[in-house]
């Protein structure tokens, strides 16, 4: 089922030249999704019909794990149901960067038929042409069934590119038994969520209450060129009013990312780190191991946080820095790739894997949040009142925000990454650090002439 790195690029273009025309009607209906309803047609990546019997490659990011594991057994499971469409998961080198060995296939004309990717990173593919709009092969019904989220962030130019079948949550876990005996009041929503400097008094609260490190950021993680860095904290700079770059043109980063509401909150954030209210980065267990009561990470620390402290755990929004609380959103999304493709075959398999029990499936595994609201409805935490609602409530109530929809994200997130840990382990200055990355930034705009989209 699986296959080396050396052979992409040779069986998944394989096509049966016999096409079998008495399975075509129901082809269509497995290509709109499956619930009946209408597609739109703007592009023509679907066309209702697949010619023999096709074979789909798949580029997952995982190695071994509880995510990985599960869509390898989709793929046995889907490839077991039916025999039109043949679905074949890739072995990847592990000791390469995922995205380095994504750009090398794409530069050599080996990427796969269906490829998973960070879900900022789709406008980089879609601007250079590596996947192709899937807007064809969506049914009415399956895209009204689709958190706004997953629309928003799968969108560029738009048109859909790229679709995920879980997003993340973002926000701060918190222990109410020790922010109630310390007298701090405990958040019930994105309406009342701790001001910055609230918050800056609680810290200090929790401190004198006896822990070390009351607030844990996951600074052992904010390493150049990780993710964590801009997803974990972008949503500070949005609430402070500040940004990564022009939202309205996308043509530069000076004057926001260096602006005066950016470095206001990073400052916020270094002061906290210099007032020793942080754990440093030794290890990601400061909140299981109880040194930190808050901390301020993803979905994907539930399971672990709800076993050490079940029935003592919330999930409360990030701090309001001054224009309200903001949140991040997005997570890996599954894009066609512009090669010899069958677009249909490919989404076929794409349509499983979007079905409420494949989603609910997946989000077992990972703890992320199903894409579909009919997905999420098999999930009692997101129900109303259920410990992680506030995660979908984020991404549905516009608290949640992407990171820039531009096919300049990767400079960004690579400058962004490099000036955080810069600003909270070494202590560099705020406003010189953020304009060296500014400069890094408008380089890389300046030597794609700001990415028109024409380009796409």
């Amino acid at each position: 089922m699986k296959a080396p790195l050396g052979d992409v690029g040779r069986g998944h273009r394989r096509r049966a030249l016999v096409s079998v025309l008495v399975a075509a009607a129901l082809l269509l209906a497995a290509c709109g999704g499956g619930d009946g309803g209408e597609r739109i047609r703007t592009d023509t990546t679907c066309d209702g019909r697949i010619e023999g019997t096709a074979q789909v490659t798949v580029w997952f990011h995982a190695g071994p794990s509880a995510e990985y594991n599960t869509l390898l057994r989709q793929v046995d499971d889907f490839n077991r149901t039916q025999r039109e469409v043949r679905v074949e998961v890739v072995t990847l080198p592990e000791q390469r960067p995922y995205n380095e060995l994504v750009l090398s296939a794409a530069a050599s004309g080996d990427l796969p038929d269906l490829l998973d990717f960070d879900g900022p990173r789709l406008y980089s593919h879609a601007w250079s042409g590596r996947i192709k709009p899937i807007d064809s092969c969506l049914s009415d019904g399956l895209r009204k069934d689709l958190l706004p989220s997953i629309r928003q962030q799968g969108t560029y130019a738009g048109r859909l590119y790229g679709i995920g079948t879980f997003d993340s949550g973002l926000g701060l876990y918190v222990r109410p038994s020790v922010l109630k005996k310390a007298g701090i009041r405990v958040p019930r929503g994105t309406e009342d969520a701790w001001t910055a400097r609230e918050f800056t008094d609680i810290l200090r609260t929790l401190r004198k209450a006896g822990y070390r490190y009351p607030l844990d950021m996951g600074i052992v993680d904010a390493k150049p060129g990780e993710e964590w860095s801009t997803y974990g904290f972008a949503p500070a700079v949005w609430s402070a009013g500040g940004d990564l770059i022009d939202p309205r043109t996308f043509r530069t980063a000076d004057g926001f990312l260096n602006g005066p509401e950016s470095v206001e909150a990073l400052t916020t954030l270094q002061n906290w780190v210099q007032e020793g209210l942080v754990e440093p980065g030794r290890s990601e267990q400061a909140f299981v191991q109880e040194r930190s009561v808050i901390s301020w990470t993803g979905h994907w620390w539930y399971p672990d946080y709800t076993r050490k402290f079940p029935g003592d755990l919330a999930i409360v929004p990030l701090p309001d820095f001054g224009e309200g609380t903001v949140t991040g959103m997005g997570s890996w999304q599954w894009g066609v790739t512009s090669g010899g493709a069958d677009g249909d075959a490919v989404w076929r398999f794409l349509a499983y894997l979007l079905k409420p029990d494949q989603i609910h499936r997946m989000s077992v595994a990972n703890g992320a949040i199903p894409a579909t609201r009919s997905a999420v409805k098999l999930s009692p935490e997101y129900a109303e009142g259920g410990a992680e609602r506030l995660f979908i409530e984020q991404l549905t109530d516009g608290v949640a925000r992407p990171r820039p929809r531009t096919p300049a994200y990767p400079a960004i997130t690579e400058a962004f990454s490099r000036a955080f840990p810069k600003i909270m382990i070494d202590m560099a200055p705020v406003k010189a650090t953020l304009d060296e990355a500014v400069e890094a930034i408008d380089k890389d705009l300046a030597a794609h002439d700001g990415y028109p989209k024409s380009g796409s």
